[in-house]
């Protein structure tokens, strides 16, 4: 195993030393790290990895004179997260000598690429679930058997309109379900995001017209519409059902932002940046007095248009 560059280690170009590693940056697809952060005594400057020259217990050489560095990016440290707020599993078994808060994931969007290897990993994987599915029927038979169960278009008290305390700024909101799992009915805690919109929002969000809420069998249920300035964003990522977030971004200003796959969406819930095949979905949602209360739809993530499962 090759060893990788180290925090405090001494980092020396070829005609002299010029400071020291103070991070690392990790591409996110091949889950290698891209770049080393050089602290030349105050800047700190992002290298390249493919500069580096050789890597020691306690030195990293680099391939390039210190005059060289002037030319390469300064950190800006809001273009990235650090490794503790992205999931990517079993990345921090790829690194050593560094701390998750010393590793540094850059926000841009990740290509939706599939290499050959993943291909033939995927395709054989799936051949053998078809072999086992004929053992495997009853069981699941047994455990989808809720997913046949007409959808559940029930009011649920969600919170209080109070408890939006700022317009425009989305609130993430706790409320409890009960939810039918095999033959048993189990009570959780679910959280989705609730805002007050301005009229320019709204009319964004709902196109200049009203939102229409259908069943499986097509009958509209439910209809929003820009009289309700209370909006409701379903908490689940519609690339792959993470949980986002609401944060500043360099670019975007302030936006929804999902560490998993660094997906990234305005106000209004559209995709402004990254791999989501559509915008947030937006819940049923209507005002009683105080009291908001929603249809707690869920929709199939990864598709482009909404394909309603729960």
């Amino acid at each position: 195993m090759a060893m990788q560059p180290k925090i405090t280690a001494k980092v020396a170009c070829t005609d002299r030393p010029v400071g020291e590693i103070s991070r690392v940056i990790v591409d996110p697809l091949t889950q290698e790290i891209s770049h080393v952060v050089v602290d030349t005594g105050g800047q700190d400057v992002v290298v390249p990895a493919q500069l580096i020259d050789a890597v020691t217990e306690r030195e990293v050489r680099l391939r390039c004179a210190s005059a060289d560095l002037v030319r390469f990016e300064r950190l800006r440290r809001e273009d990235f997260l650090p490794l503790e707020e992205v999931e990517i599993p079993h990345l921090e078994r790829k690194l050593h000598g560094v701390q998750p808060g010393e590793v540094l994931v850059p926000l841009p969007a990740l290509e939706k690429d599939v290499t050959r290897r993943n291909f033939f990993t995927k395709f054989t994987a799936a051949i053998g679930a078809v072999l086992a599915l004929p053992l495997a029927w009853p069981a699941l038979r047994y455990i989808t058997d809720p997913m046949y169960l007409p959808f559940d278009n029930s009011w649920l008290k969600f919170g209080r309109v109070d408890a939006l305390r700022e317009p425009g700024v989305p609130q993430l909101l706790k409320f409890h379900k009960s939810v039918r799992e095999g033959f048993l009915n189990r009570e959780f805690e679910k959280s989705h995001w609730a805002m007050r919109a301005s009229p320019e929002l709204l009319d964004k969000i709902y196109a200049g017209g009203d939102m229409e809420f259908r069943d499986a069998s097509g009958e509209v249920v439910w209809t929003n519409t820009k009289e309700t300035d209370v909006v409701v964003f379903s908490g689940k990522c519609p690339h792959l059902g993470c949980a986002y977030r609401w944060r500043k971004h360099r670019t975007f200003g302030q936006a929804f932002i999902c560490p998993c796959h660094l997906s990234i969406f305005d106000p209004s819930g559209e995709p402004v940046e990254g791999p989501s095949p559509r915008g947030l979905d937006v819940l049923p949602v209507k005002v009683v007095g105080n009291e908001i209360q929603i249809i707690d739809m869920e929709f199939k993530a990864g598709k482009t248009k909404q394909v309603r499962i729960v």
